[in-house]
């Protein structure tokens, strides 16, 4: 059969008709997602984060980026601090940029002594504008750090409970555990990334990283939401299986979630161009990053797992089972009656005649909806059925 422009990729993703067998593929979502998860999990466990100053304490050092002999690099003020102190800082970073522009240093706790000591090494090695008074220093506690972090964890518990109270009571107990199971997947997987490149953590990550959750929850409610509307009354239905009404939602809000994920990027990128281009490493930086991560995962789970988690928590009820049943039986029949018609070179009785592209298109959209169910499908071919032509009308 030749291929239409209705048939292209964009345009069944525009339409969202249910071209995407994306809930009958999901054992192969969970493989895929389930390995990078793995990964992210023996990442935090090995190589653990790259924790900033503020969770381990130490003393930080801030000087112009500027001097009368010209800009300063970063590699000067590192020969500058191991000459002084004869050690390696622990990070050296050159932060904004123009006139603004500033280099910090962090480095363990030094006392009072060895930060005059440094102070006066960089002012005599670098002579940065304004002077020795130019450079600036401060101490940080490493239980500062940990207190936000505590205090976030104890959020994201309470909200946690919360989200789980309310997808309960507005759709379902199945639907609940899936959103929350997808969201655990975010948080693991951002925090993998970040433990993974070596992304520096700050408390305005941790604090990014709470943001991402109620973009990714939103998507999810309302993909559930389409789930819904689509299965209301279906187990009096052998149309479509629960799964199958689950994976046409998807295809339905697909465009949508696209659309959302590009929108919500967008913004993020320039925040990262921003923070990395115009003002350097700081809060911005962090922030996007850790936004940047956390929207695009979020998009995918609400897409990949949420979705194909709440039909299968949703099959192990025995009514479901019994009606995915019904809908194969019902296939099943209609196959046969095909199969007569085959026989006897006339289109059976209860299927009218028509060409073979839409004979085609039918046998493929009932395949399509058994493999979504997780039920075989023991539909003859296309090939073996032309002669009884059954139509894409539905039945009953």
């Amino acid at each position: 059969m030749a291929k239409t422009k209705g048939n292209g990729v964009f345009h069944r993703l525009y339409v969202g008709t249910g071209a995407f067998d994306i809930v009958g593929k999901r054992k192969r979502w969970y493989v895929i997602f389930g390995i990078i998860l793995l990964i992210c999990i023996g990442s935090i466990g090995i190589k653990q984060f790259n924790l900033g100053i503020d969770f381990v304490g130490g003393t930080k050092i801030q000087m112009p980026a500027a001097s009368s002999q010209g800009d300063i690099q970063v590699q000067a003020v590192k020969d500058s601090f191991s000459k002084a102190l004869g050690e390696d800082a622990t990070a050296v970073q050159s932060v904004g940029t123009g006139g603004t522009a500033t280099i910090q240093i962090r480095t363990e706790t030094l006392n009072t002594e060895q930060v005059a000591k440094l102070k006066t090494a960089l002012n005599d090695d670098l002579k940065p504008s304004g002077g020795i008074q130019s450079i600036s220093d401060s101490a940080v506690s490493a239980s500062w750090g940990g207190e936000i972090t505590t205090k976030a964890l104890i959020a994201l518990l309470v909200f946690l409970v919360a989200v789980a109270i309310f997808l309960a009571l507005y759709f379902e107990l199945s639907m609940a555990v899936a959103a929350l199971i997808a969201v655990f997947h975010d948080v693991i997987i951002t925090a993998g990334i970040y433990s993974l490149v070596g992304f520096e953590v700050s408390p305005a990550t941790v604090i990014g990283l709470l943001t991402i959750l109620g973009f990714s929850l939103y998507d999810t409610v309302v993909v559930f939401d389409k789930v819904k509307e689509n299965t209301r009354g279906i187990l009096g239905l052998t149309r479509r299986t629960y799964a199958e009404a689950a994976n046409l939602a998807v295809n339905q809000t697909l465009m949508r979630s696209i659309n959302t994920s590009l929108i919500a990027l967008l913004p993020v990128l320039g925040l990262l161009v921003i923070g990395v281009g115009l003002l350097g490493v700081g809060t911005l930086q962090d922030l996007a990053l850790v936004q940047l991560t956390g929207i695009f995962i979020g998009a995918l789970s609400s897409i990949y797992i949420a979705t194909p988690a709440a039909v299968d928590l949703k099959m192990r009820d025995p009514k479901y089972k019994a009606q995915a049943q019904r809908v194969l039986a019902r296939r099943e029949s209609l196959a046969k009656k095909a199969a007569a018609g085959q026989s006897t070179g006339e289109a059976p009785e209860g299927i009218e005649s028509s060409d073979e592209s839409v004979l085609d298109a039918e046998l493929r959209k009932e395949k399509a909806y058994a493999a979504a169910a997780g039920v075989p499908s023991r539909t003859p071919k296309a090939s073996d059925l032309r002669r009884g032509r059954p139509t894409g009308k539905k039945q009953r």
